[in-house]
């Protein structure tokens, strides 16, 4: 990073990410071209849904922090329930594998996505048996043997 950068969550465009029947929304506000080694996006999951799918990473590291709503995260030692407040962080590994969905049926879950954005990075979704391979080249998908 080079420079401080200021961005604000209000003044961002969401992208909507669809994948399987499922959307959920990622406002950016410091992507990694910018930041160098790290990221924070907010995200936000309307009522039934959940974001990206449940996987790991090999390098990165990531810190979710729940500011509106209910999350029930998904990990490899169960179900952890988050409120308003709280935070919780994945290790790089499988013992860090996670998927967060909104726990509330009325309340949109909003949370901020903080992690290390290193490459080359390997993604795994252990529930489809894939994933992807993050490298200044793009963003490679393959299938687990």
């Amino acid at each position: 990073m080079n420079k401080i950068i200021i961005a604000n969550y209000r003044e961002t465009e969401p992208q909507v990410i669809s994948r399987e029947g499922n959307s959920f929304a990622v406002k950016p506000v410091i992507r990694e071209a910018d930041a160098g080694k790290c990221a924070a996006s907010f995200v936000e999951v309307e009522p039934g849904r959940y974001a990206y799918g449940y996987h790991y990473h090999e390098v990165n590291e990531e810190v979710f922090y729940i500011i509106r709503g209910h999350a029930v995260v998904r990990t490899p030692e169960g179900e952890k329930n988050l409120k308003e407040g709280d935070a919780i962080a994945f290790p790089a590994s499988p013992e860090g594998a996670h998927v967060i969905r909104n726990g509330s049926a009325t309340e949109k879950l909003v949370y901020l996505d903080v992690g290390t954005r290193l490459t080359p990075d390997v993604v795994h979704f252990p529930d489809t048996a894939s994933g992807m391979v993050y490298s200044s080249s793009g963003v490679h998908h393959f299938r687990e043997s």
